[in-house]
């Protein structure tokens, strides 16, 4: 079994939200049997499958069938209906709406090129920026002038503006399942995008507001996403959401020490089920992070590729 096994006597309910805009590859798999493994583990657990298809231009509804086929043939099946995105934008906008009325989001018309510039002009070397921290150019804009620039066509993000935000919320902690604390403090991501003018989301608004809908108590996802749980944790007390507990798990590497991508055609569960790779044997290599055993079965599999 899994060596982050948690036995659990709460009903747990977690979920797996790829992005429909590629195939599956093996990174993502040992995520999904991740959470899975937790809800079988757990009196009366539920596993539940997300599409995260915002991105109308990459997502596609072959490549769901094809994640969706491949998790059956590991034996990992959800709950139905399966929640996709696209399809509740209407929760997304309520959700923005309650932070517009507080005053809590205002528009952006800045691009990276502008907030690169006047990070420049703040003498603020490059190396001390993770992420691009928005410098707050448009945080001040009178509401008029706001307005007048929407109504004029321009592109804009709706950006959180993250001291205000940080004013009204006292209590930013989350629990795992082993009931340890954990606290990390948002501030350093800065203004953050919750919405675009031609996106009515962000990733951090709609995996807030879609993990709350759903009742999703327990969240598994790597563990280089452990600092944007931070994010998630403000969203959840400003719009008087119960906190989930958190797992982050290791993540799955290549050859190469680096995450698998969905370029990595080799390490794609279509590709491993070509080469003979039963079920069962990749879902207790996956379960055991039996990673050698693993890189070994890519490698034929680009071998047979590159034939």
């Amino acid at each position: 079994m899994n060596n982050h096994l948690v036995k659990s006597e709460k009903n747990i309910v977690t979920r797996f939200a790829p992005s429909p805009t590629g195939k599956l590859h093996v990174g993502s798999a040992y995520a999904a049997v991740f959470a899975y493994n937790h809800a079988q583990n757990s009196k009366n657990g539920q596993f539940l499958i997300r599409f995260e298809d915002i991105d109308r231009v990459r997502c596609s509804r072959d490549f769901e069938s094809q994640i969706l086929d491949d998790l059956s043939w590991l034996g990992i099946k959800s709950a139905r209906p399966i929640r996709r995105q696209s399809e509740h934008i209407l929760d997304y906008t309520k959700a923005l709406r309650e932070l517009k009325v507080r005053d809590l989001i205002y528009p952006c018309f800045c691009s990276r090129q502008d907030i690169r510039r006047e990070i420049a002009s703040i003498n603020i070397a490059p190396h001390q920026n993770t992420g691009l921290k928005y410098p707050g150019t448009c945080r001040h804009l009178s509401a008029t002038e706001a307005q007048r620039r929407e109504l004029n066509g321009e592109s804009f993000a709706l950006r959180l503006n993250m001291d205000k935000a940080l004013q009204n919320t006292k209590n930013l902690t989350w629990t795992d399942p082993y009931d340890r604390l954990h606290s990390f403090s948002p501030d350093i991501f800065g203004d953050v995008i919750l919405a675009r003018k031609d996106i009515p989301t962000s990733y951090h608004l709609a995996v807030t507001v879609d993990d709350h809908i759903q009742g999703i108590n327990l969240v598994t996802r790597g563990e280089d996403l452990y600092e944007t749980t931070a994010i998630h944790r403000l969203l959840q007390e400003i719009l008087g959401y119960e906190a989930p507990q958190y797992l982050h798990h290791p993540l799955l590497l290549n050859q190469y020490g680096k995450r698998f991508s969905k370029r990595n055609y080799g390490s794609t569960l279509r590709s491993l089920r070509k080469i003979g790779v039963s079920p069962n044997d990749l879902r207790d290599a996956l379960s055991l992070e039996n990673n050698r055993q693993i890189l070994d079965w890519i490698k034929t599999a680009d071998k047979k590729i590159n034939k």
